[in-house]
């Protein structure tokens, strides 16, 4: 197979992160913005728009952190989940708070909407960081955390 040139790897790697970032986190945040923050599905929608815009440009730069973090992981389940855990709650809840702070929410929603999100990242961190990998094998790449990917490899 040939050697991928490392603007090819740095492009697969956003379209891997990307993907996953969009499709893992559309289908919990329609579930937490209905039904936990009670937003109205013109909301919602609004909301997962928006969302999809802002992945894009975060996906990447999350996976790198999650990588980052993941470093400090020893290969038992209780740390990888602590530390996916982290990754996910420490980057994304703030940009989550936003999105749906400028798509409605306000208030008491916000805040349930928050704090859902919050408790939906801690419990969703490893699963999303399995669902990453998995994204990241399909794309021909190593799985993070172990040994990041940087930008520059």
């Amino acid at each position: 197979m040939p050697q991928r040139s490392p603007w090819h790897q740095r492009r697969i790697a956003f379209l891997a992160d990307t993907t996953a970032l969009i499709l893992f986190f559309t289908t919990t945040g329609i579930i937490n913005e209905r039904f936990i923050a009670g937003m109205a599905w013109d909301q919602v929608l609004q909301a997962r728009l928006l969302g999809a815009l802002l992945m894009v440009p975060v996906a990447r730069p999350y996976g790198l952190w999650r990588d980052w973090l993941m470093q400090r992981a020893t290969r038992g389940r209780l740390s990888r989940l602590l530390w996916d855990s982290l990754a996910l709650v420490s980057f994304q809840v703030p940009l989550y708070a936003a999105i749906i702070a400028s798509s409605g929410a306000s208030g008491s929603g916000l805040l349930r909407g928050t704090l859902g999100a919050a408790a939906m990242m801690l419990l969703l961190g490893r699963p999303y960081g399995a669902f990453l990998n998995g994204v990241r094998r399909l794309f021909g790449l190593p799985a993070g955390g172990a040994k990041p990917m940087s930008l520059n490899s």
